[in-house]
């Protein structure tokens, strides 16, 4: 049974939003009477809600991921340093973390006029299609880099990397310069340049990265602010440990 339930939230992956019991039958593979029952379970403990005739994610499950140890502290953590990136830019913040092969997002600030982005807290994006995402390859070990060059790469956008080779230059200049860049490889008219956050390890636990429309695109204005907040993030997470 809990893996049936498991099965009905997982339809609800990558974007969340609304479905018809049929559609999680389909998406499930089990039967209209077996979903129903499970969904009723699922609605009744709140982690499913009734819209209408459809379901959709309920409230327990939020309040659930918030209290996640790790990522609520480090959350938590770096609140202020994320709206100090803002105030410095007055473009979108975003903070990660890396989940095997995907970004999850952990924070996202935007301002009055939000960029057409496809990232939320709470929501995930492949590694390879994001500047948060390059920061934490290039600073989670050569076997992780190994692994996603030798499968095929994700596609977004027409500009995302999809050559192992120029992924792999990107990986390495990111090392050296302790930043990383995207340029409308997760959606179109945006960039993203960001950095590695660290906690005394040699492992990125984070990323910080600031994305703003490719006409105002300036990295040598960004990438202070960006590298200095990441820095200061760094700083703090080694002396809480």
């Amino acid at each position: 049974m809990l893996d049936k339930a498991v099965s009905i939230l997982d339809c609800y992956r990558p974007h969340g939003g609304s479905y018809r019991l049929t559609e999680l039958a389909e998406r499930t593979g089990f039967s209209k009477t077996t979903t129903h029952r499970v969904a009723a379970d699922l609605v009744r403990l709140g982690l499913l809600e009734r819209a209408g005739t459809a379901y959709r994610l309920g409230g327990s499950l939020f309040e659930l991921g918030m209290l996640v140890p790790r990522r609520h502290g480090l959350r938590e953590t770096a609140l202020p340093f994320v709206q100090d990136l803002y105030e410095a830019t007055h473009e979108t913040v975003h903070l990660g973390v890396r989940d095997d092969r995907d970004v999850i997002y952990l924070e996202r600030v935007h301002g009055h006029a939000p960029l057409p982005l496809p990232s939320r807290v709470g929501g995930r994006l492949p590694l390879s299609c994001t500047g948060v995402g390059k920061a934490l390859l290039a600073f989670s070990g050569p076997d992780l880099t190994e692994m996603i060059l030798a499968e095929p790469l994700p596609r977004l956008t027409p500009y995302s990397l999809t050559d192992p080779e120029l992924l792999r230059t990107a990986v390495e200049q990111a090392q050296v310069s302790g930043l990383a860049y995207e340029e409308q490889e997760a959606a179109l008219g945006v960039c993203c340049i960001a950095a590695p956050v660290f906690d005394g390890g040699g492992m990125a636990v984070a990323a910080l990265s600031v994305a703003v429309p490719q006409a105002r695109f300036r990295p040598a204005r960004l990438a202070p602010a960006v590298r200095a907040t990441a820095l200061g993030l760094s700083r703090v997470l080694r002396q809480a440990r």
